[in-house]
């Protein structure tokens, strides 16, 4: 067998380079590593851009105006003014509209910059959509490290000499992205592998330039609060470190594996651990085609019912079931194998949701699905972060009416779901309603599902596919052995609670027997009011605990609370 992990190496001779594999991307030459750069350098850069953009921004914005509101004075003295501060600008980059510049200057500006504007890119919630629109069309294929570098990479990270693992490495890139880059290779024992590591110097350039964007974001804060810069920047940066580490993605693979057991259908890449570092990662070579590829559209029609089928059951029981779901989906990252079966692949990124978010978004997708409009728009609401100046009422009043529109169409060919939810999110920012960073990988992931249902099926309904699968888990969510096991999960919290109860309701009587100045003639009377009180105190913790739809369990507090303060009589 070839040996090509022997190709550039001193005294060998060099294999004719590998055939590109069909449908890999042609690098975009070769990677730099910049890692080495000071801190005080890249300030400067980042500085420098930052100004450019501003600048250019601005005179973008003029041109933009018409031309009654070009001649007046105060116009002409101030397009003068950005004129002269634009002036040091590349002029290539001033005369485009702001968001190509904004796209222009983070690719220039190297891996970590490209890699936030793809996740600006999703935040639809907060940023106008032409931006969002614009830095979609980010690289997806950087440029990559050199065959011999990537082994040098791989005997570095694994501390062992790449003949004595692998009998073939192939030379040309299955994909190089901003963090990562991807061979095919072949073990010794012939099993066929995909090699992924860190390219060198991304670390330290991560580790830095996040650094830097920490600070940045701090001071954007004061000049735009209402896009939560600080907030989106610490995110980035919290979800960014971790890709950094394979062993993240390694453990994301068995865990993701661990959870789909009982569905053979949804398949997930082994992991080869005796191979894998913090750099390295080992992993199965899942060969199928691309939902995108023409062979696709090929395949009989009960298969492509089957795969989309698979699709939404699996999307589905990674949010709404586990809460821990893959959220770097795109056609891409999606395989359609033998069977047929549905393949995952590229799981360095993960959302992850606490139990009452868990919740909170079943029950809101679920009011979607089944066309509850004042439900989904109360449940949405409930999902987002407020501050001081928010409106939620306003908010939930539009979403109400945005819902409303979309359960009216007469075919459901004419509005996207996925799209509804978008629209729902982005009137969030008008109204300082802050949705977390799980909220919109979760979005991305139902864009890509329904897209993908539409390619394979085209006019499908996305929510009846959707429905019966929601259906499943929700009388899983209610079934009375999780209600026992949410129950005792939070036992300990209630019995707690339970052991103060007493001294509580004690003193909560006292303040109001205070605040009235009225006290009690008789100290049974009412008794059978704050017993019936206790009572719904309890049940109404225990349904919370559950997590439970909330007006049911606010309910019994509002009861439990009003009868247990009731002054006696």
């Amino acid at each position: 067998m070839e040996k090509s992990w022997s190709e550039e190496r001193p005294g060998s001779a060099a294999p004719a380079p590998d055939p590109p594999r069909p449908g890999a991307a042609e690098p975009r030459g070769e990677f730099v590593d910049t890692g080495g750069h000071g801190l005080l350098r890249r300030l400067l850069a980042a500085l420098r851009h930052l100004y450019g953009l501003l600048a250019g921004g601005l005179a973008a914005r003029l041109r933009g105006l018409p031309k009654r509101d070009r001649r007046r004075l105060r116009i002409l003295i101030l397009r003068v003014l950005v004129a002269v501060l634009a002036f040091p600008v590349s002029r290539k980059l001033k005369r485009q509209p702001f968001p190509v510049q904004l796209r222009l200057r983070l690719e220039l500006l190297g891996p970590t910059y490209i890699k936030l504007g793809q996740i600006l890119a999703m935040r639809e919630d907060l940023l106008p959509e032409e931006v969002t629109d614009e830095l979609k069309k980010l690289l997806d294929q950087l440029p990559s490290v050199s065959h011999r570098r990537f082994l040098e990479a791989v005997e570095s990270g694994l501390g062992r000499p790449v003949e004595e693992m692998f009998a073939h490495v192939r030379s040309v890139p299955l994909g190089s992205a901003s963090i990562g880059q991807a061979h095919l290779a072949t073990t010794l024992s012939g099993q066929q592998v995909i090699l992924k590591i860190v390219k060198p110097g991304i670390r330290r350039t991560l580790r830095r330039d996040t650094l830097l964007l920490r600070g940045l974001g701090s001071i954007v804060q004061v000049f735009a609060g209402r896009l939560q810069p600080k907030r989106i920047l610490r995110e980035f940066t919290e979800y960014t470190l971790r890709e950094v580490d394979l062993r993240q993605e390694a453990d994301n693979a068995e865990a993701f594996a661990s959870a789909f057991r009982d569905q053979p259908g949804v398949v997930f890449p082994k992991i080869y651990r005796e191979y894998s570092s913090e750099t390295v990662l080992c992993m199965e070579y899942l060969e199928g085609i691309k939902p995108t590829d023409p062979e696709a559209l090929e395949l009989p029609e009960e298969d492509r019912r089957r795969l989309v089928e698979l699709g939404a059951e699996a999307i589905i029981n990674m949010i709404y079931r586990d809460g821990f779901f893959h959220a770097d989906l795109h056609p891409a990252n999606l395989l359609i194998l033998p069977g047929p079966r549905c393949g995952f692949v590229d799981l360095g990124m993960v959302g992850r949701l606490e139990r009452h978010l868990k919740h909170t978004l079943l029950y809101y997708y679920y009011s979607l699905v089944s066309g509850d409009s004042e439900s989904a728009a109360t449940y949405l609401a409930l999902v987002a972060e407020t501050g001081p100046r928010s409106d939620a009422t306003g908010f939930r009043r539009e979403v109400e009416e945005v819902c409303r529109h979309w359960s009216h169409r007469v075919r459901f060919e004419e509005f996207s779901l996925a799209r509804l939810i978008l629209q729902s999110i982005a009137k969030g920012a008008r109204y300082r309603m802050y949705f977390p960073m799980e909220m919109v990988l979760m979005v991305k992931a139902t864009v890509t599902f329904e897209a993908v249902g539409h390619l394979l099926l085209p006019g499908i309904d996305i929510a009846q596919v959707s429905r019966q699968h929601l259906n499943r888990v929700l009388l899983e969510r209610f079934a009375p052995t999780e209600m026992v096991r949410s129950g005792l999960t939070a036992l300990p919290e209630l019995a707690d609670g339970l052991s103060k109860a007493p001294r509580l309701i004690t003193e909560g009587l006292r303040l109001v027997e205070r605040a009235t100045k009225q006290p009690r003639e008789n100290p049974l009377a009412g008794m059978r009011a704050t017993l019936f009180g206790g009572f719904c105190l309890v049940a109404g913790a225990i349904l919370a605990g559950t997590g439970s739809p909330w007006p049911l369990w606010a309910s019994l507090f509002a009861v439990g609370l009003g009868l247990a303060l009731r002054p006696g009589r």
